[in-house]
């Protein structure tokens, strides 16, 4: 007897978008935002507002779960309902939630309460990142995907510089002109909600109805296949020397990240280097994330050129031995921006050139019959092994100080070069 439904293809929508610009800048913007808000702008803000170290990298890294779990429920989005109507609908839960958050800065409970509605926003981000990339996927033919995956990867990085860069650098004016971080945050925050309900409005309207987007059911068999492609992805040669590596390659990179904003927002009795938001924004969230975005495209030519086993371990010290900066940083304790900008683009071309390794070797994992979620659990595991040593780092660097911390994040990178000795990687993979 025949399925009573059977699952929609993917079809091609007989109507390609025509103006596939008029969208897919803003939806990978979009998708941007949220991430960079849970990731660095919730430090910041935190910073400003006079909590500790050790409870702002704990909490905070709390944030990343969604994306830790995200694999779990990536399922229920091809289920129900249209990707279209996901994407919007998101993106208007996003826009509540911070509306949410910029009501919540003068409560009592101002850190509980913002880091709930803050988890929730991560929670409505991360499932919008399945429904965004699954609609991009249905609604532009192989040629387009393909075409455009430029422009989302540069859309995406701008959304970094605005979230990382100008909005911290703005919340620093407005704390020069209030007198209050509060209220500066307070704005911020009801800016970033007002700019998501103007996305969904906007996308509400724009994005094209693709055929094939629909619910996605099996009759009995979907919960079977589920699990088979968890258990077929444990299932690969070598998996235990694959997690590890995937746990532990960013062990020391991981804590730095956590601690860089407080290193430079601390003052100098503290060890810090006393830099106030707006250059904290310029040096870190513009220079930082430019350099972060041409180390990235850098990679990705020399892996095209020489494939990801040549690359592999030059990748994986040029992303490590730059740590080196933050000790130099947290001894000397320059006050000159330039210098602190340089060793800040130093460290980031380092990371975004070393990182591109890394995903490759995500890729080269997944390749396979389930290599969509199979990918997706390997980005499980690599936030995974962001979140936990996070949510230690704020502890170590308050009873280290920073000098010392800098010193243990570079040691926490040797596991990382024991990881890449034992990984097997075919040579020709990666290379055009």
């Amino acid at each position: 007897m025949e399925a009573e439904s059977k699952a929609v293809p993917q079809a091609v929508p007989k109507a390609v978008p025509r103006r596939p610009w008029a969208w897919i800048p803003t939806l990978y913007f979009g998708q941007g935002i949220p991430y960079f808000t849970a990731m660095t702008l919730a430090l910041v803000m935190y910073k400003n507002t006079g909590f500790s170290n050790a409870d702002i990298a704990f909490y905070t890294s709390w944030l990343y779960l969604p994306w830790v779990i995200k694999p779990l429920w990536a399922p229920v989005v091809d289920m129900f309902g249209t990707k279209r109507r996901w994407v919007v609908a998101l993106q208007g839960a996003i826009a509540v939630a911070f509306a949410l958050v910029a009501f919540t800065t003068h409560l009592p409970a101002f850190f509980q309460v913002s880091l709930a509605v803050l988890w929730l926003m991560a929670f409505s981000s991360a499932t919008h990142d399945i429904a965004a990339d699954g609609f991009y996927m249905l609604a532009l033919p192989q040629k387009q995907q393909a075409a455009f995956v430029g422009v989302r990867s540069t859309f995406y990085r701008l959304a970094n510089i605005t979230g990382q860069g100008v909005l911290v650098a703005l919340s620093g004016l407005l704390i020069r002109q209030t007198g209050d971080a509060h209220v500066a945050w307070a704005v911020i925050f009801a800016l970033l909600a007002a700019v998501f309900a103007i996305l969904a409005v906007y996308h509400f309207f724009l994005l094209p109805h693709a055929a094939g987007d629909g619910p996605v059911r099996s009759s009995g068999g979907g919960a079977k296949e589920f699990f088979a492609t968890f258990v077929s992805f444990f299932r690969k040669e070598g998996i235990l020397t694959i997690l590890g590596f995937l746990l532990l390659f960013r062990l020391g990179e991981s804590q730095l990240l956590k601690m860089v904003v407080p290193f430079l927002l601390d003052p100098a009795e503290k060890g810090g280097l006393g830099l106030d938001n707006t250059e904290v924004g310029v040096v870190y969230g513009t220079v930082g994330v430019i350099a972060l975005t041409l180390g990235g495209l850098l990679g990705g030519l020399l892996i095209s050129r020489f494939g990801l086993k040549r690359c592999l371990w030059p990748m994986a010290l040029i992303i490590h031995a730059p740590d080196l900066v933050f000790v130099y940083l947290s001894t000397a304790l320059p006050d000159n921006i330039v210098i602190i900008a340089v060793a800040m683009a130093i460290e980031q071309f380092g990371y975004g050139l070393g990182f591109t390794s890394y995903m490759m070797f995500m890729i080269m994992v997944a390749d396979g019959e389930h290599k969509t979620a199979h990918y997706a659990i390997c980005t499980g595991f690599m936030a995974l092994g962001m979140m936990v040593p996070q949510m230690a780092s704020g502890y170590l660097q308050q009873w280290l100080g920073y000098q010392h911390f800098f010193i243990w994040v570079c040691l926490a990178t040797i596991p990382a070069f024991i990881m890449t000795a034992l990984i097997k990687v075919d040579p020709a993979f990666g290379r055009e």
